[in-house]
């Protein structure tokens, strides 16, 4: 098999507020041989708030983003759930109406950028299960998960809104019956604790407008969990993982109830089951105690 090279756009949050999880990515792809160029060039992809500000100007910045992806002649791959939403539906509507590419093409010129629409933009999750394959995962597999119920934390901006159909997955999934990350716990050897809570909002992008909502949210998927025995949850999403793991006292005040959960990033979870080591996952960054795994 030929090493897979993709062009790594981190974002924001996993620089700066979840370092563990652009560590953990690291990690993974240097165990499963995935080159990861990334893109230092980048800036934020206005995290769904921009949009509502200034679409015009959210669509010139994830245009720029993309650009320097197809620089490289490479698959954009994202590690954030809002950075996907965001730059899937950037190159969704360029691709889509010609007009609109050219004005955004007149603001990149002034930098002497191009969007061309000839790169695909794919989350890690997706890649490394496409291209990668869980039959792969599963034999490189040397530590199974197989003593832990781990729940699946979706989120929602991977799987919504239907009509992007998960841009750049090769099988999209439903936005009501998602399975990638079951398949994947599955694939490391745990067991995937099926909830009710584990496709909704975790509350991060209402927080600000609505902070009893967005705990709400937040207590309902941790205590959903909590209900079905896991002992651990998993999101690919950094925001949903703040969300989940620093505001589970905030959230539990919220619903009556205390709340604890251990919540690891996919790219933690992968990296335990293939063996690399938990500092070098960043399990020392969390919240809630990780230190059992």
């Amino acid at each position: 098999m030929s090493k897979l090279k993709y062009a790594l756009f981190t974002g924001c949050t996993a620089k700066q507020s979840t370092p563990e999880q652009y560590m953990s990515t690291m990690a993974v792809a240097k165990k499963l041989g995935i080159e990861l160029v990334e893109l230092v060039e980048a800036s934020c992809c206005g995290a769904s708030h921009l949009q509502d500000y200034d679409e015009f100007l959210s669509l010139v910045l994830n245009a720029r983003n993309i650009a320097y992806a197809e620089k490289h002649g490479l698959t954009m791959v994202t590690i954030c759930n809002t950075c996907q939403l965001n730059t899937a539906m950037t190159k969704h509507k360029l691709d889509n109406d010609p007009e609109l590419k050219a004005k955004v093409n007149e603001k990149l010129a002034e930098v002497g950028l191009e969007y061309k629409g000839t790169s695909k933009i794919t989350h890690f999750l997706y890649a490394i299960i496409d291209d990668i394959g869980l039959d792969k995962i599963k034999e490189m597999v040397v530590k199974p998960l197989s003593q832990f119920n781990i729940a699946p934390f979706y989120g929602c901006h991977n799987i919504r809104p239907s009509e992007l159909a998960n841009e750049g997955h090769k099988t999209p999934e439903s936005p009501y019956r998602p399975t990638s990350l079951d398949d994947l716990i599955i694939a490391c050897g745990g067991e995937a604790v099926d909830y009710e809570e584990k496709n909704k909002c975790c509350g991060f992008h209402v927080e600000l407008q609505a902070p009893k909502t967005a705990a709400v949210l937040t207590g309902n998927a941790i205590a959903g969990a909590m209900d079905n025995n896991a002992d651990m949850m998993v999101t690919p999403c950094p925001l949903c993982h703040l969300k989940l793991d620093t505001q589970a006292e905030h959230a539990g005040e919220a619903i009556g109830r205390e709340l604890e959960m251990p919540v690891l990033h996919m790219q933690q979870m992968v990296g335990l089951a293939l063996g690399c080591d938990p500092k070098e996952l960043g399990l020392q960054h969390h919240v809630v105690d990780v230190n059992f795994v």
